[in-house]
């Protein structure tokens, strides 16, 4: 199995929970893993903290990155990285990509996923959507990236908030390569 190097963007965007479940599925897919490095904008720490109670990031060992950092590893195409799933990604940030307005780090590495041909794959959280929303989610699609609503299912029967936004999580991380045992509908499980 070819391991992956992935890059994670936290936006300010209400979901914090999808970002913490995220997390929590990184730890369990380490095996598939080479890299993964993660990028939060000052709102994302403060939506985190304000949703989810808590601002202990220290149990998740990955390499964070301030969002001016640009001598990060993914920062250049020429680092490899594989994918990158913003988390939930706000609509300020989807319109920087599809403008191609490169000012923070989870930008740059947008624009690098998009040139370079590799997965981006942008979990947004908001609604309902204007034209303007649309407009940028189409540019974003006809450049290659991927528009993965944060808009969960519920087939499988979730029993928690957790196993909600697994829902979403889970087809992010489907759609970005990695190999995990989730609800597929027509399956038993």
């Amino acid at each position: 199995m070819v391991k992956k190097k992935l890059v994670i963007g936290v936006t300010g965007a209400s979901g914090s929970i999808y970002a913490k479940v995220l997390f929590d599925k990184l730890l369990l897919l380490s095996a598939q893993i080479e890299n993964v490095g993660v990028v939060m904008s000052d709102n994302a720490k403060f939506v985190w903290k304000h949703e989810l109670a808590s601002d202990d990031l220290s149990r998740y060992t990955f390499p964070y990155f301030e969002k001016n950092d640009f001598t990060a590893p993914f920062a250049s195409g020429s680092a490899g990285y594989d994918a990158m799933i913003i988390c939930p990604c706000s609509m300020g940030t989807m319109g920087r990509i599809a403008a191609g307005i490169s000012d923070d780090l989870i930008t740059r590495a947008a624009d690098v996923m998009l040139k370079e041909r590799r997965k981006l794959i942008l979990i947004i959280r908001d609604t309902p959507y204007n034209l303007i929303h649309i407009n940028n989610m189409k540019l974003i699609t006809e450049a290659g990236g991927i528009i993965c609503p944060a808009t969960p299912s519920f087939y499988s029967l979730p029993k928690s908030f957790e196993e909600v936004a697994a829902t979403v999580v889970d087809r992010a991380l489907h759609l970005a390569g990695f190999e995990l045992n989730t609800f597929r509908w027509g399956n038993d499980g």
